[in-house]
This record gives C-alpha cells, structure tokens and sequence, in this order.
C-alpha cells in the first residue's frame, strides 16, 4: 500500500488527477464527490488524446442522468475529455436493471485505474457498513436502504473494484480522519474501504485526514 500525503484538499486532488493522466491508462473509473469533481477539473488538461479513453463509475445514485445528485452529470462537467468513451451507469433503471446492464457492459474489461473516494462512515463506492451489497460477488450490484440518500444506488462490486490493476482512494479533511485511520490498521469488514487490495491500493490524502499517519510527499 502507497500512502502519499498533501498539505491539503486541493494538493490531493492534483496529485490524483496526474495519477489518472497517465497516458497508459485506457479504463478509467470515476468516482462522485467534491474533491473528485476538483481532480477532474484539473485532468481535462493534462491528456492531449482522450480518444483510446473508456471512462467508467464506481457508483450512481439511482437518478435520471441530468438530476443533481447524479455522478455522471458532475463528472461529466467537470472533466474535459473529447472523444473519450462514457460508460454511464443508468441508474434511471432502478438499482438492479442498472447493476445487470453495466455487468453486461463491462464484461471482459480490467479497468486500469480506479478513482474512490471515502465516507466517514468508511464506506467506498456504494459499498456501505453492513449493507448486503458488500458480500455480492460478480462485477455490479443493486444497492438498497443507503444510509445516504438516495436510498437506491448501483456499484461496483468490491471484488470487481479489487480486480484493477491499479485503485486510488482520494480522501481529504478532518471528519474522514477516524475512518482513515481504521482503513490504516488492516481490513475490518465494518469499514469497507479498508477491504480494498492493499497490493494494488495507492491513498492519497490531505494532513487532515492523515493525521499523524505518515506518507510519501
């Protein structure tokens, strides 16, 4: 596991959009949140070719694609990729038409890297404490009851999340510094972000989240 570590939110946020630049990456997943949406702000301009490009999710919120909490239609403004290939998970379709459909679309691929972002609840993706989603197996999942609304969602599973090649978990700010503390200690099912492939898992965080944890400038 890589922890590297940032004086604050925005530095976070640079140092995984150059992640995410890499020009070797062809499947990429995106994930929903503010300082993703800064990261994705930041990497339209740091790929010149987005056409070999498949940008996946991670998790959407069972909404139309142009309703505010939709990830897509954040991710979507925010980063400027032309020509790119979007995935969009439908999630108009309802949690489990919508889990079956990016299955089937997302059969045969590995996705090179994966953006995540942490709750303070220490759930990742849609994947929360407890749920019933974090025990499916295969590639993607209905959720039901989040305890965030909307109660609806559809993701990744963890097996599928754990499958790319290469996971970056983007965490900033003070109220996800006891989840990120527990995700460091080692895997505990209760906090689904520390279930992630520590082999393949690279964090990076601002100094208020890390607290006196360490990590690589």
């Amino acid at each position: 596991m890589e922890i590297l570590r940032h004086s604050d939110a925005e530095g976070a946020a640079r140092r995984a959009a150059a992640l995410m630049a890499d020009p070797e990456i062809v499947h990429l997943a995106l994930a929903g949140g503010s300082t993703p949406k800064t990261s994705y702000e930041l990497l339209g301009g740091l790929r010149s070719d987005w056409s070999p490009v498949h940008l996946w999710y991670g998790d959407e919120r069972c909404v139309p694609p142009e309703d505010e909490d939709s990830n897509h239609r954040m991710a979507s403004r925010a980063l400027e990729a032309p020509d790119a290939t979007w995935h969009r998970m439908r999630g108009e379709l309802g949690p489990e038409a919508a889990a079956a459909a990016y299955a089937e679309e997302l059969a045969g691929v590995t996705l090179d890297l994966t953006l995540l972002g942490m709750g303070e609840d220490g759930h990742t993706a849609s994947l929360f404490p407890g749920n019933a989603a974090l025990d499916v197996d295969g590639i993607a999942v209905g959720v039901f009851g989040s305890p965030k609304p909307p109660p609806e969602r559809v993701s990744l599973t963890l097996d599928f999340l754990n499958a790319s090649r290469r996971i970056v978990l983007l965490v900033a700010g003070e109220g996800k510094a006891e989840a990120l503390a527990r995700v460091l200690e080692g895997p505990d099912p209760d906090v689904p972000s520390s279930l992630l492939d520590r082999s393949r898992l690279t964090i990076v965080a601002d100094a208020a989240a890390l607290g006196e944890a360490g990590g690589e400038a």
